[in-house]
């Protein structure tokens, strides 16, 4: 592609420009088999662990928090109150098994740190030195974290992440919301600039905010 094809290049983090995707997939897995175990017992309802394959990459990977909970428990015919964001971990609701999730993710993230993968970042430099800009998002309210963690929030013009799209009040993957905030940030038409993404909600986020 040449310089003039494109206007500005938007990363997703977790998974392209940071190996945090298996985190995240290992902190969902933790909770709700642990969820569903005390269904099982509670319940009698027969457990069903949750898998990377189906239940992860189908229902939760690239969703906001709350809304990956609900897709999955929906998927297995499990309903329970939404509750509030300000809900503890040990509360049986969407909220509250969505904060128990982040308290997991954070724990992994404090313990093993955070990996980038070098190839993204030095395609991320050579666009800066190209004078394209780069915006990174993410579904994460933890995207500054994992950013500073990684030594790299310096590398990105713009970031539109969970804490971001709940001021402007923006709706998660696979609306495209998150993609067109950042394009309008970086000065850049949606249709003139280029969606790097990882999750099948993410791709399907480009696509509905009109990125070629």
């Amino acid at each position: 592609m040449s310089r003039y094809s494109f206007e500005a290049v938007i990363f997703d983090l977790d998974g392209v420009i940071t190996k945090t995707a298996l985190v995240h997939a290992r902190a969902w897995k933790s909770v709700f088999d642990e969820y569903l175990r005390l269904r099982e017992k509670r319940n009698n309802e027969p457990f069903r662990e949750f898998t990377h394959e189906v239940d992860y990459l189908t229902y939760v990977d690239g969703k906001p928090r709350y809304d990956g909970v609900r897709s999955f428990l929906e998927s297995r015919g499990i309903h329970i109150p939404f509750g509030d964001p300000s809900d503890t971990p040990d509360k049986e609701t969407i909220c509250g098994i969505g904060n128990k999730k982040n308290v997991a993710f954070l724990q992994l993230i404090k313990k093993q740190g955070v990996d980038v993968y070098p190839t993204t970042i030095q395609f991320i430099k050579e666009l800066k030195e190209a004078g394209i800009p780069s915006g990174v998002i993410s579904s994460s309210k933890n995207g500054r974290h994992i950013l500073q963690s990684a030594g790299i929030e310096n590398l990105f013009q713009t970031r539109v992440d969970g804490e971001v799209s709940a001021q402007l009040k923006l709706r998660g993957k696979p609306e495209g919301d998150v993609f067109v905030v950042a394009a309008y940030n970086l000065g850049a038409h949606p249709g003139k600039a280029v969606v790097v993404e990882d999750a099948i909600s993410g791709v399907q986020a480009g696509r509905n905010g009109g990125f070629g």
